[in-house]
This record gives structure tokens, C-alpha cells and sequence, in this order.
């Protein structure tokens, strides 16, 4: 029962998030500033290059990946944390020099569950090390729950992260990066965001891997 209020409590949160972020995207999908852990404001001035690298990827968002949106201000996610699957802390900042593909989901996100083994096999083609998918479960509840079901369908090559605290989705919220489940993130070796994209994708596919051969080589 818990659980299920659980669940409850962070969809209508999740709901209400979707639509303040609809309205805050008519007026821009992104803010300056920067995540310190997942809140506070702080200079983006080192992302400034990511907006015009940004830019370089909008005809490349077509096909499986037309509703990627490139990041239209400077924002960094170098503070974005998360869980380990020990429970230790981690950030966006420990992938420095590595563009990383920040996708947040939930065992009871229909759409998530579907689109995990196309992010695990990305991550098993990835061409080096200068590349990761960082897939983070946002359940608030058994922190065994996402790792089993990772384990039924298969998962191989993803990392487990977490936050149970949803905190990672709420700092995105706050930069009306997140408006739902799954949300998914480019971002550069500087932990500056390079695009956002709501909703699911086949991201093994020849679209999504163009999308990402080029943001490697920006910046």
C-alpha cells in the first residue's frame, strides 16, 4: 500500500511538472545557471560553447529523434547527482571529458521499460571511451525493484544508477529540462547540456547514433 502512494505521490508530481513545463517551454526550454548537487544557481559561462555546438546538432533530430530539442542557453549539469548501485554518490562531473546520454526512467514508466534494451545495446556499441549512457531509475520505493528488472530483460552493458530521493528530476524540473518520463539528456564533456529530449527513442538507432557522433566531436 505504501508503495503504491508511493507511486502515487511522484506521478501527480511528475503530472503537474509536465504541464509547468509546457508553459515554461513556450517561453524557453532553457535558463542559465547550473546544478550544484541538484539545485542552486551558479555561472554557465563555461558552457557558452555548448549553445553554438548545440546549434550544429538541430538537423541531425529528425527520424527517431525528431523531438530532440538543442539547448538554446548555456546550462551545466557538472553538479547533477545521483546514486551508485552501492549507494554511493555520483555526478555528472565524474564523466568529465566523456559525453555522456543522462536518461531518467522508472520500473512503472511504460515507456521507459520498453525503451531500456535499445539504451543497453547503444551502450554495448559505444565506438569508445569517450562515450556513456548514464541510465538513473528515479523509484522511490525497493531499491531491488529496478535492478530486477534490468536483470529480467537482459541488461548487460548499463551501469545501474538511482535516486530514490527523485531529486535528479526535480533539478531538471527546476531548468524545465523534465516534463515527464523517460527524459533524456546530451550532455558534453563538460557536463554542459547539449539537448533534451521527453519521451522515448530508439536510441540505437542510425539517427540516434548520428546525433551522437557529432556531439563526441563538439566542443
Amino acid at each position: 500500500m505504501d508503495e503504491t502512494r508511493g507511486k502515487t505521490r511522484l506521478r501527480m508530481v511528475i503530472g503537474v511538472a509536465a504541464i509547468a513545463g509546457i508553459a515554461a517551454g513556450l517561453a524557453a526550454v532553457y535558463v542559465s545557471g547550473a546544478l550544484d548537487g541538484n539545485g542552486g544557481d551558479q555561472a554557465s559561462a563555461d558552457c557558452a560553447p555548448a549553445v553554438k555546438a548545440a546549434g550544429l546538432l538541430a538537423p541531425l533530430a529528425k527520424g527517431d529523434v525528431a523531438a530532440f530539442q538543442v539547448a538554446t542557453e548555456p546550462v551545466s549539469l557538472h553538479g547533477l547527482s545521483f546514486q551508485k548501485a552501492d549507494g554511493s554518490k555520483a555526478t555528472i562531473g565524474d564523466f568529465a571529458g566523456k559525453t555522456v546520454l543522462l536518461n531518467l526512467w522508472a520500473t512503472w514508466c511504460a515507456p521507459c521499460r520498453k525503451e531500456m534494451p535499445a539504451l543497453d545495446r547503444l551502450e554495448a556499441s559505444k565506438p569508445g571511451d569517450d562515450f556513456s549512457v548514464v541510465a538513473v531509475s528515479i523509484d522511490t520505493q525497493d531499491p531491488a525493484k529496478p535492478k530486477q528488472f534490468l536483470d529480467e530483460i537482459g541488461v548487460k552493458a548499463l551501469d545501474f544508477y538511482g535516486d530514490p530521493t527523485t531529486g535528479i528530476f526535480s533539478g531538471l524540473k527546476s531548468r524545465a529540462m523534465a516534463v515527464g518520463l523517460p527524459t533524456t539528456v546530451l550532455i558534453d564533456r563538460k557536463g554542459c547540456a547539449l539537448g533534451v529530449m521527453s519521451g522515448p527513442a530508439e536510441w540505437d538507432s542510425e539517427d540516434a547514433k548520428a546525433l551522437i557522433a557529432a556531439a563526441r566531436t563538439s566542443v
